[in-house]
């Protein structure tokens, strides 16, 4: 999978969130997508993802060097994020069943080895509206993490997490993210250092 940027600006209104951004991401490498709260590195995602138009330049998305057409890159991205909300009424297996109804598992991933994954067994069958927020974090990572896809994008993966959580998102980077093309926005260390290359969105803000 690959990302091509050419002088890409997003604004709303007259206000330009970002602009002028030269960049590509290529399978299978590492992104960190850096900047304070409010930078617009989440508004940069959902650029990336297909979801938000640019207001300025082109982006190009390549799946084994052809051309995929933005209405169809869903197909190839996982994603997990604070804005994306799991179905409340379901329960655990529910969304996870639900969830690959659209998506194909990883390699040697079901449903009952995602629960465990989880740690979950005894709540399988729990409706998702009681479930804490750091445990709803951890099923919104498991479902992007455990699906087949090239792309993986996270947006503040570890929110909500204790450190116990975040060392389990550690050893999910460690095991379901090789070979994919991972974009990450943060401005936490521990969610991104392993990311071999960063873009800081405030390098690319109009200058006065």
């Amino acid at each position: 999978m690959e990302i091509v940027l050419e002088n890409l600006g997003r604004r709303f209104n007259r206000d330009w969130i970002f602009r002028n951004i030269n960049c590509t991401f290529s399978q299978p490498e590492t992104y960190a997508i850096l900047g304070i709260n409010g930078s617009g590195k989440s508004t940069l995602l959902q650029v990336l993802n297909g979801s938000l138009s640019p207001s300025a330049g082109t982006i190009c998305f390549f799946y084994r060097h052809k051309i995929v057409e933005v209405e169809q890159v869903y197909q190839h991205i996982s994603l997990a994020a604070p804005y994306l909300e799991l179905i409340e009424e379901f329960s655990l297996s529910e969304v996870i069943d639900f969830h690959f109804q659209f998506k194909k598992y990883a390699s040697g991933m079901d449903r009952n080895k995602i629960i465990t994954l989880l740690q979950m067994e005894a709540s399988k069958n729990k409706a998702i509206r009681y479930f804490s927020s750091g445990m709803k974090q951890r099923v919104k990572l498991a479902l992007a993490f455990c699906a087949d896809t090239p792309l993986l994008m996270l947006d503040e993966p570890t929110a909500n997490l204790d450190t116990q959580g975040i060392d389990w998102y550690l050893q999910l980077i460690e095991r379901f993210a090789q070979n994919r093309l991972t974009i990450i926005c943060s401005n936490q260390e521990h969610e991104y250092g392993f990311c071999k290359n960063r873009l800081n969105i405030l390098d690319y803000k109009q200058k006065p």
